[in-house]
């Protein structure tokens, strides 16, 4: 992945481009695997699963970033998580976005009332800031998947 180095606060570390090279399949299990009680496993391979198609829709407007910060914990993002971002999807309300505010990148819930935007973090130790039409701001993409390490 080649690197991007912009400016930015304390809640987007590394901005990557998206490089498709090759395809990633991998077999993906054709039994639901429960989250309770163990049931008798069913081992059969469905198919071929490739993450690129799972993971990018707009391969040439994709980047990934690296988080830094704990401003979206409670969204399940965390410090060195890669979100993949997807710059050709429209900003809705309560999308996470990365944004562009005041020359800053941020990563913050888009919210949406009465034509008000508010970027808001999902930790209640961070305010919310609510977007004027005298703020430098622009939407830089939506945050489609969060990846990080379950151990």
């Amino acid at each position: 992945m080649n690197k991007i180095t912009l400016r930015t606060d304390d809640t987007i570390d590394a901005i990557y481009r998206y490089e498709r090279k090759t395809r990633l399949t991998r077999p993906l299990i054709g039994a639901e695997i429960p989250a309770g009680f163990p049931s008798p496993a069913q081992d059969y391979i469905e198919s071929s699963l490739d993450l690129n198609e799972l993971l990018i829709e707009h391969p040439t407007a994709t980047f990934f970033v690296r988080v830094q910060g704990f401003s979206m914990i409670n969204a399940g993002i965390s410090p060195d998580d890669i979100l993949i971002v997807d710059r050709a999807l429209e900003p809705g309300h309560r999308k996470i976005i990365i944004a562009i505010l005041e020359g800053e990148l941020t990563v913050k819930r888009l919210l949406i009332n009465d034509n008000r935007w508010f970027l808001t973090p999902e930790n209640p130790e961070f305010s919310a800031v609510e977007i004027s039409e005298d703020s430098d701001f622009q939407v830089w993409g939506v945050v489609t998947y969060a990846i990080h390490q379950v151990r």
